[in-house]
């Protein structure tokens, strides 16, 4: 069951940053997710992927 898919809160523990970081994230830095009726989904190999390109990589932001 390791391909299942990750909530907004499970990838932000994931991660290590907050819920609202990753709602953040998909607007304005492109972040796969997957909307599922009014929830975003995620696959840790979509966000891996993502994370690895550089494309989380921000200007001074922390959490």
């Amino acid at each position: 069951m390791e391909d299942r898919w990750l909530s907004v809160d499970e990838i932000g523990e994931y991660l290590g940053i907050k819920r609202d970081t990753v709602y953040k994230w998909i607007s304005e830095k492109g972040m796969p997710a997957h909307k599922v009726g009014r929830l975003w989904k995620f696959k840790k190999d979509e966000v891996d992927g993502w994370v690895r390109k550089g494309s989380a990589e921000s200007s001074g932001e922390t959490n």
